[in-house]
Order: C-alpha cells, then structure tokens, then sequence
C-alpha cells in the first residue's frame, strides 16, 4: 500500500458517509484502518498491480439481487478477490430465488450512498443481507473499499464476519 494505515475512525473525509456511521458504532472500529490511494487506482486488478498486494489480501463486495414471489432480495457478497462469489448457485440459493444478478451500478450506488469501486460490507442498507465467504475470515489484514474510491480499508479479515448482519457461508466464491 502507498502508506502506513491511519486510524479509520480518526479519518472519516477517507470514507463514505455511511462507512464513516457505521465505524462509529461498530466495537471493533478501533481495528479498521485506512489508506488513501490514487482513485484512478480503486479497481482491484489496477490496486493490487500498482501497489504490489496480493489478491489473497483483498476482499471484493458485490451486490446481488433476485427476485421471489415478487419480493426482490439483496445481499452483498464479500469473497477473495482471487476467487468469483458462486452468484449462479450458492449465493442464488442463499437468497431462495429462481435467478440471481448483479444490482445495477447506478441503482447499487444510489441505494448504497457509496462510490462505485467503493462498496464495501462496512455500511450497508437496511434490509441488504451480507454474506461472507468463510475464506475472507483467514485473511491476516483484508483490503477492502472505504466507501470512495480514493481510499481502502484495511481491517484483519476475522472481523469480516462480526459486521452487523454478516452471515459467514462456506464455499460462497469459487
């Protein structure tokens, strides 16, 4: 990373409204640092490249929904980003729908109040589910966005699964 973390709470202009909310009332906020990037850089493909990060230590959040008796169901889905989340099967049947997708961007964005190439499970909508792939647990410090493109979180990846509303699923990416 281009910089030492600081501390997340102590740098709320770094992060997205709701991630800034969210750490304030969260008891491991004081775990959770940050890093400010080159927004150009926010992709993870871009990141890991320029700043020489394994993707073994980043998380990617993606935002899913699917539609069930005409109620539409969303989940974030935090996997390595080394892996893809298994949106066809596990995290279709985690959500009991016939088909599940991608949210749009624009949509994804509006409802999140955070930065495309930003979206992290720190924050999330009420009524958003967040599923996490057991694998993220095992990550020593995870990257994961901020909220805005020009910064990352960085947090150890054990914590991923103590966000509110996380639900840790074994196998979520392939």
């Amino acid at each position: 990373m281009p910089s030492s973390p600081l501390p997340a709470l102590e740098h709320p202009g770094l992060l997205g409204a709701p991630v800034a909310r969210a750490l304030a009332g969260w008891p491991h906020a004081a775990e959770v640092g940050v890093v400010e990037i080159d927004p150009e850089l926010a992709d993870t493909a871009a990141m890991t490249e320029a700043y020489d990060v394994p993707l073994t230590a980043s998380a990617n959040c993606v935002v899913v929904a699917g539609k069930r008796a005409g109620e539409e169901r969303v989940a974030a889905c935090v996997v390595r980003a080394d892996t893809r989340a298994d949106v066809n099967d596990l995290v279709k049947r985690s959500l009991d729908v016939r088909k599940a997708s991608f949210l749009a961007m624009d949509r994804a964005v509006e409802e999140s109040g955070m930065e495309y190439g930003g979206i992290t499970p720190v924050g999330l909508p009420d009524g958003w589910r967040l599923l996490v792939d057991e694998a993220c647990l095992a990550i020593d410090v995870a990257i994961i966005g901020s909220g805005v493109r020009r910064s990352k979180l960085l947090l150890p990846g054990r914590l991923l699964g103590s966000l509110p509303g996380a639900e840790v699923v074994p196998g979520l990416a392939r």
